[in-house]
């Protein structure tokens, strides 16, 4: 693999990750990822050289992010990547240390997933500007980034469809576009044309293309077809190009809101953005459409991703009849650690009569209970009150009194 490999035109050593990265079309958030773990694995060794550390230097820095930091499994992973595409990728490095530093094993979460009722209340809460975008990640299943990266040639009103482009895995697929938001996703689309109009009229560089369409298509950039159907209010400036250009909304932004929103609808669970593209998949199958198809419309390749939310599905736990529920009545029915007695059909229970505590009776002759085994005069008293309550009519003086049994 290094043989082949033309060597690298950067000179310093974060140069040097970026071109690699973007050798091989690595996304722009995974750039941003490694080359801040790459950052902070050198810091955390002081500034050495990664090429003069090795298997025990890695293992303290994810040692001290794992105990010390306490991060999740996914940012272990994370964190492991970038350092094993730097030494394999940019150092050239693959030695027999690299296969035998440890991976965290990752858990299986059960995604949290909100009732029909609950998305009602959520999507009546979300500010009017965000509501187009909310209705879509529960409507379509779309993933927050994909609903934002649309472009005008992406909605097909005619045909009620959307097309997700480049989505996760660079892979294409159609999703359903719901009727209830046709009206508001026009609405949306009339302002995008407003936006770019101003645009053209104040001569701002158009919007940012993938791959080599900029070179191939020199005037898409600035073409409505290619216009972003929820741009920016602001221009930014593109870490690839340096041009300062309209991008769309900032996915932050967005997932704030949705959290206001599942705040002030006062629902009792952790809500974010993604949170509606769990109830998509959970809503269809509960509805009783076919798991193959429910993958294709989420995007995933296997069909494994799909199935966590057949876990979540009312027809699985949910629908399971407890055996609590399939208990006596009187046994459902109690309440602050009381017991109900159970009873047969035929049987009344009797009224319960308060009886007036009795003296306590005072023994003198203490040869019959001599096989207690406590003495004195708590003894005596403890005795005696025994004796009333079995209805002993001797005297308290009488030696042919016998001992209570209870």
């Amino acid at each position: 693999m290094s043989s082949q490999r033309q060597p690298l035109r950067s000179v310093r050593l974060l140069d040097q990750l970026v071109e690699q990265i973007r050798y091989l079309h690595y996304s722009l958030r995974t750039e941003r990822a490694y080359i801040f773990w790459v950052r902070r694995f050198i810091r955390f060794h002081h500034l050495r050289h990664p090429r003069e550390m090795g298997g025990p230097e890695v293992e303290a820095f994810l040692s001290h992010l794992a105990i010390e930091r306490k991060v999740s499994v996914s940012t272990h992973k994370q964190a492991l990547a970038a350092i094993l595409f730097l030494y394999r990728h940019v150092l050239e490095v693959d030695l027999p240390w690299l296969q035998n530093i440890g991976r965290p094993r990752g858990s299986i979460r059960i995604p949290v997933v909100l009732s029909r009722e609950e998305v009602a209340r959520l999507l009546a809460c979300v500010e009017p500007r965000f509501w187009v975008i909310a209705a879509l990640l529960y409507g379509s299943g779309l993933r927050l980034s994909e609903c934002l990266s649309l472009r005008i040639k992406d909605v097909d009103f005619d045909r009620g469809v959307i097309i997700v482009r480049d989505g996760k895995g660079k892979r294409d697929r159609v999703v359903m576009l719901p009727r209830a938001v046709r009206d508001a996703l026009q609405a949306q689309t009339s302002r995008s044309r407003s936006l770019w109009e101003l645009d053209r009229a104040k001569q701002v560089a158009g919007v940012a293309l993938p791959y080599a369409l900029p070179r191939k298509l020199p005037r898409a950039s600035e073409s409505w077809a290619w216009y972003w159907l929820f741009p920016s209010s602001e221009l930014f400036c593109d870490p690839r190009t340096g041009y300062r250009s309209r991008d769309h909304l900032y996915a932050q932004t967005v997932a704030r809101a949705v959290t206001r929103a599942a705040m002030s609808a006062d629902i009792g669970k952790r809500v974010t953005a993604h949170t509606l593209r769990h109830s998509f998949a959970t809503h269809l199958l509960e509805s009783g459409v076919d798991i193959r198809r429910v993958q294709e419309l989420l995007g995933h390749s296997d069909v494994s991703t799909t199935m966590i939310y057949t876990h979540v599905a009312s027809g699985s736990a949910a629908g399971t009849r407890s055996p609590l529920e399939s208990l006596p009545e009187p046994a459902r029915a109690v309440t602050h650690g009381c017991s109900v007695r159970s009873q047969r059909p035929s049987e009344s229970v009797e009224p319960t009569r308060s009886v007036p505590p009795r003296e306590p009776a005072v023994v003198a002759d203490r040869r019959c209970c001599r096989s207690s085994p406590g003495s004195g005069p708590q003894s005596v008293a403890r005795q005696g009150h025994l004796a009333g309550i079995s209805g002993s009519t001797a005297p308290p003086g009488d030696p042919g009194a016998r001992c209570p049994r209870l």
